[in-house]
């Protein structure tokens, strides 16, 4: 007999919500900002804190596919190793799903947020977080995260399955 599957409840993405996995990543009056260049330009301050164990952070663009909803949350990965923080360049909302580091989660476990076009998330060394969940368009993220040579992925199978619902 196959477990029920879990139906996650979709939050707003708030920093204090999203403390235990990371960093929210936004221009806003929540975080440190003043003006910089003879105040024509206003710096939102060190807004995540960037890991790169054993290795170093790297740069790249992630274009990911949107995800149709209902959407069935079967695996999580982590990256024990290193921080990897993702900024939205489309324009467009997107799902965050996360389980706190440590132990494999199950789909209980799991939190889903929705991030504004807006925000950005940064994942915490160890983390468990679902990849990239695009909505609505093919969107590109900004990403910096950690290249080294040591392994820095661990995936879980979750059994029973989380389901993100439709919005």
């Amino acid at each position: 007999m196959t477990p029920t599957a879990h139906i996650l409840t979709i939050e707003p993405l708030t920093h204090e919500a999203f403390a235990p996995f990371g960093d929210v990543i936004e221009a806003s009056d929540a975080v440190r900002h003043f003006p910089i260049n003879a105040g024509n330009t206003e710096r939102f301050h060190d807004l995540a804190k960037l890991e790169a164990h054993d290795g170093r952070l790297i740069m790249s663009i992630f274009r990911g596919q949107p995800r149709a909803l209902p959407f069935t949350i079967s695996m999580m990965e982590r990256h024990p190793h290193g921080s990897q923080a993702f900024v939205p360049m489309s324009g467009l909302p997107y799902l965050v799903v996360v389980a706190r580091p440590g132990e494999a989660p199950t789909a209980g476990d799991l939190r889903c947020f929705l991030a504004k076009a807006e925000q950005g998330v940064n994942y915490a060394a160890g983390t468990w977080h679902h990849p990239l969940l695009a909505l609505h368009a093919v969107s590109d993220f900004l990403v910096v995260d950690r290249s080294g040579s040591s392994p820095n992925c661990d995936e879980v199978m979750l059994d029973p399955v989380a389901i993100i619902p439709a919005i």
